[in-house]
């Protein structure tokens, strides 16, 4: 079983610290009406906490998922097939889980190093009233359709990386990742170059996205979350609803169930160049 999600706890603390010290105002000042007033206010506007975990092996042994789940226990059958290549995960906060965690196992069973990339911790104005767990100045957190589920800690930032560094890019998906990816100005410049190497650049879900941003999908045949495709149609892109589209040095593919596919096509990319 996985641990509490910090940003939950962090916000279930919160907001009960919160309701403590109205608490203590009210009885302290003796039910003044303004503080019960505050108090009833607070409560209205947050909703009921409650910590969810979902875990990976449901989504493995749901019916229909059968390739799904016999891409991960099946062993490879070439453990050197991707040795000597070198893959950057771009990645920031609300990534789907699946999505990055399964072709990064992939690919480093098939021998490649992978490094977690994130942008720089850039937390926000204090006026918007949020709590960092002190973690997320090194980990990025993990979604499940939209329900938090985890961490994992990047090992460099995307200000820190060059194109000459690797042979491939990866974004996963997750609603939260790719926009939070598509602001960050060292993410775009390093997809811009990294495509201008004709190296290759693979996208799952919602990530496709962060290649529109960049522009670099104008002419080009690729997929996505349903979603996203009338974003990547006003992009100039070629939309197909295919499990995995290759287009040149672009790998796209729609959903956490296309994860094989997906997977399988980075890796023959890499393996034929």
């Amino acid at each position: 079983m996985k641990p509490f999600n910090h940003v939950i706890v962090a916000g279930i603390l919160t907001i009960l610290t919160t309701s403590a010290k109205a608490q203590v105002k009210v009885k302290t000042e003796h039910m003044n009406t303004v503080n019960v007033n505050e108090l009833e206010i607070i409560n209205q506007l947050s909703t009921q906490s409650a910590v969810v975990n979902m875990p990976v092996s449901k989504l493995l042994n749901a019916p229909g998922n059968e390739a799904l789940r016999a891409f991960f226990f099946t062993p490879v059958k070439n453990s050197s097939a991707l040795k000597g290549k070198k893959i950057a995960v771009l990645v920031a906060d609300g990534f789907e889980e699946i999505e990055l965690t399964g072709p990064v196992w992939y690919f480093r069973e098939l021998g490649a190093t992978v490094d977690i990339v994130a942008p720089k911790y850039n937390p926000a104005p204090e006026r918007y009233g949020l709590a960092y767990p002190e973690m997320s100045k090194k980990h990025v957190m993990a979604i499940q359709y939209l329900q938090p589920v985890g961490w994992i800690k990047f090992d460099r930032t995307a200000d820190q990386i060059q194109v000459a560094d690797y042979d491939a890019v990866f974004i996963p998906g997750g609603a939260w990742n790719p926009d939070n990816l598509r602001a960050d100005k060292d993410v775009i410049r390093f997809v811009q170059e990294f495509n201008r190497s004709g190296k290759l650049i693979a996208a799952i879900c919602h990530a496709p996205v962060v290649l529109a941003s960049a522009d670099i999908i104008k002419g080009k045949k690729l997929t996505g979350y349903w979603n996203i495709q009338s974003d990547l149609k006003n992009a100039g892109a070629t939309v197909l609803e295919q499990p995995v589209v290759t287009d040149g040095n672009l790998v796209t593919s729609r959903h956490p169930i296309d994860v094989a596919d997906f997977s399988r096509a980075v890796e023959n990319w890499l393996i034929k160049k």
